[in-house]
C-alpha cells in the first residue's frame, strides 16, 4: 500500500472513531492524562512529583519469553540477565505491543522496580495525548492493588468500571461489544485473588454479577468480552498464576541498559558536572553498576550521589550497596528533620523507634512474601492505622501510602531493597541490643557476632533461590563498624569485635572452596565485596595481567582461586560474546571450573581441549538451562564418540535450548550417534540451523538420516556438512 493510501485509511479511520466514540470519550481521556501526566519519584525537594514526558526514559523491553515461574531473587535474575548478550534479544517499544493484530493478551514480566508501572502509565498517557494506539477506544488501568479492595463484592463487569471510572456512566453495555477498548491489569504479583482458573463458573455477559475473581479469569479466558485487549504485569514469581493458553505475547522489561542508564542520571540531575561524577563514580562498583538496571536504584543512587558528589554533605562515597543504602537512609532521616522541624536530629530515640517499627514490619511481610500492605497488615504488625501519616513524616521517601480510588489506603516501601535493607537493620539491632536470633526465632541461647553471620552465611547459602542473597549481603555489610558508625544514632549498641570481619571472610572463603552452584559463588562474592575484603580477586586479576592466563593448567589454583575466577570474567565490563577456553587451558578440568562463564557466553570454543563424554553431560545441563546464552558450540578435535554424543543430545531436545551452530569435526561419532542427532532433532526442531560433521564415520545410514532432516522444511536445518 502507498503512502497516499495509507495516509487516506488513517484519516478514515480517525473519522470513524470520532464518530463512533461516545460523548465521554474526551472526557475519559482527559481524566487519565490528569492522573497519569506526572511521575511521583517521591522526591519533596523537587516538589513531590516531575512531568513524566520530562523524565523518562526509554525502557528496554524484550518480546518471546517464556513466561515461565522464575522464583530466584530479584537481583539475581537482574545479575543474569546483565551478563546476558544484548544480540540475543528481540526488543519491542512500549506502544507496539498491540501492533499485531492477533495479539490479544500480553503478559509482561520483571523484577520489582525494573520500570513495569511506569512503562504502563507512559502507554496510556501516550494514548491519552494522542500520540500513539488511537485505534483503541477506551484504556481501563485496573491495578491489582486496587482490585484487591473489592475483592469480597459481587459486581457485573459494567458495576465494576462505572466504580473506577465515574466518565463512562453513559457507556451502555452493548457499547463495550462495539468499541476497541484495552483493559490494563498492572501488578499480578499483588493480587490477592485467587485468579481459580479451573472452578470459577463460565460468565459471557457484561451485565452479569459475580466476583471480582470470575470477571478476571473469565476476561483472560476470553469468554467475557473477547473482543477486548488485555496487558498483565507482573513479576516473574507470579507468572504462572496465568495459563500459558490464555497469552498470545510474553515481553520482558529488562529496565535500562547501559546507554539508558547514563542518560536516566543527565535528565535526573540538572547540573551535568554532577551527573558527570555521578556515573563515573558508579561505572567504578560493578555492583553497583549492574543495580542500575533497575530504574528504581537508580532514583536511589541519584538521591545519595546528587547531594555528596555535589559537595552538599561530606562523607565516604559509596561504593557498595549497604554504603548506599545506609547514606539513603540517612539522607530521608535528615531531609525530615528539616522539612518538619527545620533543623536536625530533633528526637533520636522517637526516629529509632519508628525507623525500627519500620524494619519489624519490613521484616514480618517480607517473610510473608508481602511488598504491599493493607490497613490489616499494619494492624498485625502492631503499628495503629492513625499513626501511618507519622511513620510517611519520618521517611516520605521510604514509606508511603496511596490513596487508591475511594477504596482504602494501600502501603509499601519504595522499592524491595529498601524493604529488604530496612528488614536486615531490624534483624542486625535484635541481635545486637537483644542478643536475639529473629531468623531462628529463638532467644535463649547466648551467640557472637561472629556466630551470628556465620549461620546467617549458612542458611543463605542453604536457599536454592537466593531469597536471602540480599539480605546477606546487608547483614554483612551492617557489620563493619564504618557502617555502624553513620548509623549510630540509630544503633544504640554498635561494634563488633575486632576480629569478627577477619573470621568472618575466612568462613566465606572457605564456603567458596565448597562444591556450589555458580550464583552462590558470586554472591559471595558480593559479600567479601561488602565486608571490603577484595584479595581473592585480586590476586587472580594480578595473573590475569600478566597475561600468563593461557597457562591455568600448569598453576595450582585453589578452589576459592577458580571461583574468583569465574567471578572476575562474569562481572567483567567486556560483554560474554566468545569464550575460547584455549585461552586459558585446554583441559576437561578448567572447562568443568569455568562452566558458569560458558552458559553466560554465545559462543563456546572448545575445540581439541581434551573434553571427553564428562564434559558432554556438563554442556547438556547448560543447554538445558533457561539462563543460557548459548547459540553456537564447537566441539572439534575431541573424542567425544558416541556415548558423549548421546549425552549431549539430552541438551540439544530440551525446549530451552537455543543452540543454532553444532560442530563435531574429528570426534569418532559413529552411525549410532547420528541416529542420538537424528532423534533429538526430531524432537526440537526449531532452533539448530547448521551441523558440521566432517571427520567422522556415520556411515551410509548416517548420513542419509541426516540429509532427510536437511531437505524436510519441517526442520530449521540450512547446512549439514558430513
Amino acid at each position: 500500500m502507498s503512502d497516499i493510501n495509507m495516509f487516506i485509511v488513517i484519516v478514515y479511520c480517525n473519522k470513524l472513531f470520532s464518530e463512533l466514540a461516545p460523548a465521554c470519550h474526551q472526557k475519559f481521556k482527559s481524566s487519565l492524562k490528569k492522573k497519569f501526566h506526572r511521575i511521583n519519584e517521591r522526591i519533596p525537594y523537587h516538589g513531590g512529583s516531575t512531568l513524566l514526558n520530562e523524565i523518562y526514559t526509554e525502557l528496554y523491553i524484550t518480546e518471546g519469553g517464556s513466561g515461565e515461574v522464575n522464583i530466584e531473587h530479584e537481583v539475581r535474575q537482574i545479575e543474569t540477565a546483565s551478563r546476558r548478550p544484548a544480540t540475543q534479544e528481540r526488543p519491542i517499544k512500549c506502544n507496539d505491543l498491540f501492533k499485531d493484530t492477533a495479539v490479544r493478551t500480553v503478559l509482561t514480566n520483571g523484577v520489582a522496580g525494573i520500570g513495569k508501572t511506569v512503562s504502563v502509565q507512559k502507554f496510556i498517557l501516550d494514548w491519552a495525548e494522542g500520540k500513539a494506539n488511537q485505534d483503541i477506544l477506551f484504556i481501563f488501568p485496573l491495578p491489582f492493588r486496587e482490585l484487591n479492595s473489592v475483592k469480597s463484592r459481587k459486581l457485573s463487569l459494567v458495576d465494576l468500571l462505572r466504580l473506577f471510572f465515574t466518565d463512562i456512566k453513559q457507556l451502555k453495555p452493548a457499547d463495550y461489544y462495539q468499541y476497541k477498548v484495552l483493559f490494563i491489569f498492572d501488578g499480578l504479583d499483588e493480587s490477592r485473588l485467587p485468579l481459580d482458573f479451573q472452578n470459577n463458573e463460565s460468565l459471557s455477559d457484561v451485565t452479569q454479577s459475580a466476583s471480582v475473581d470470575v470477571l478476571l479469569t473469565n476476561l483472560i479466558k476470553g469468554n467475557l468480552l473477547p473482543s477486548a485487549l488485555l496487558w498483565i504485569t507482573s513479576r516473574p514469581a507470579a507468572c504462572g498464576q496465568i495459563h500459558p493458553e490464555c497469552v498470545d505475547q510474553v515481553t520482558e522489561v529488562r529496565g535500562f541498559s547501559d546507554p539508558q542508564k547514563e542518560e536516566y542520571f543527565r535528565k535526573r540531575i540538572s547540573d551535568q558536572s554532577v551527573a558527570n561524577r555521578v556515573i563515573t563514580h558508579i561505572k567504578t562498583s560493578r555492583s553497583l553498576y549492574i543495580m542500575c538496571h533497575i530504574p528504581a536504584f537508580c532514583w536511589i543512587a541519584a538521591t545519595v550521589l546528587e547531594r555528596m558528589l555535589g559537595e552538599a554533605e561530606s562523607g565516604e562515597i559509596p561504593k557498595t550497596l549497604t554504603q548506599m543504602f545506609t547514606q539513603f537512609l540517612i539522607f530521608q532521616i535528615k531531609h525530615k528533620d528539616q522539612k518538619y522541624h527545620g533543623k536536625c536530629d530533633t528526637d533520636p530515640r522517637q526516629t529509632r523507634e519508628m525507623i525500627l517499627a519500620l524494619g519489624k514490619l519490613a521484616f514480618q511481610q517480607l517473610e510473608k512474601g508481602n511488598l504491599i500492605f493493607y490497613e490489616e497488615d499494619l494492624r498485625e504488625c502492631g503499628i495503629h492505622v492513625r499513626e501511618v501519616s507519622v511513620y510517611s513524616g519520618v521517611c516520605t521517601q521510604i514509606f508511603r501510602e496511596e490513596l487508591g480510588l475511594r477504596l482504602g489506603k494501600v502501603f509499601s516501601f519504595v522499592h524491595l531493597s529498601v524493604q529488604e535493607f530496612l528488614a536486615t537493620l531490624f534483624v542486625f539491632f535484635s541481635f545486637i541490643s537483644q542478643n536475639r536470633n529473629v531468623l531462628e526465632h529463638q532467644t535463649h541461647s547466648k551467640s557472637t557476632v561472629t556466630d551470628f553471620l556465620k549461620s546467617a552465611v549458612d542458611r543463605a547459602l542453604q536457599s536454592e533461590n537466593g531469597h536471602l542473597d540480599l539480605f546477606l549481603r546487608f547483614l554483612l555489610g551492617l557489620s563493619l563498624e564504618s557502617n555502624q558508625t553513620l548509623l549510630r544514632g540509630l544503633l544504640t549498641q554498635t561494634g563488633s569485635p575486632s576480629n569478627c570481619r577477619e573470621e568472618t571472610v575466612e568462613y566465606i572463603k572457605e564456603k567458596l572452596r565448597e562444591n556450589l552452584s555458580p550464583e552462590k559463588y558470586i554472591n559471595l562474592f558480593h559479600c567479601l565485596n561488602e565486608l571490603n575484603d577484595h584479595s581473592l580477586v585480586q590476586e587472580v586479576q594480578t595473573y590475569l595481567n600478566r597475561g600468563n592466563y593461557h597457562r591455568l593448567d600448569e598453576v595450582p589454583l585453589s578452589p576459592a582461586h577458580w571461583s574468583a575466577l569465574v567471578f572476575v570474567l562474569l562481572t567483567s565490563e567486556e560483554e560474554l560474546d566468545v569464550f575460547d577456553l584455549r585461552k586459558y587451558a585446554p583441559s576437561e578440568e578448567c572447562f568443568l571450573r569455568l562452566l558458569p562463564v560458558v552458559t553466560a557466553s554465545r559462543k563456546a570454543v572448545l575445540s581439541q581441549c581434551r573434553l571427553s563424554e564428562r564434559s558432554c553431560a556438563a554442556l547438556a545441563s547448560v543447554l538445558s538451562s533457561n539462563f543460557s546464552s548459548l547459540k553456537e558450540l564447537n566441539l572439534s578435535g575431541n573424542n567425544l564418540c558416541d556415548s558423549g554424543v548421546t549425552l549431549l543430545s539430552a541438551g540439544l531436545e530440551d525446549q530451552h535450548c537455543k543452540l543454532e551452530t553444532l560442530r563435531l569435526r574429528h570426534c569418532s561419532i559413529t552411525e549410532k550417534g547420528c541416529k542420538a542427532l537424528v532423534k533429538t532433532l526430531k524432537l526440537n526442531p526449531s532452533h539448530l540451523r547448521k551441523l558440521e560433521l566432517d571427520f567422522n564415520e556415520p556411515g551410509e545410514s548416517g548420513v542419509k538420516m541426516l540429509s532427510a532432516l536437511l531437505e524436510d522444511p519441517h526442520y530449521k536445518l540450512e547446512k549439514l556438512d558430513i
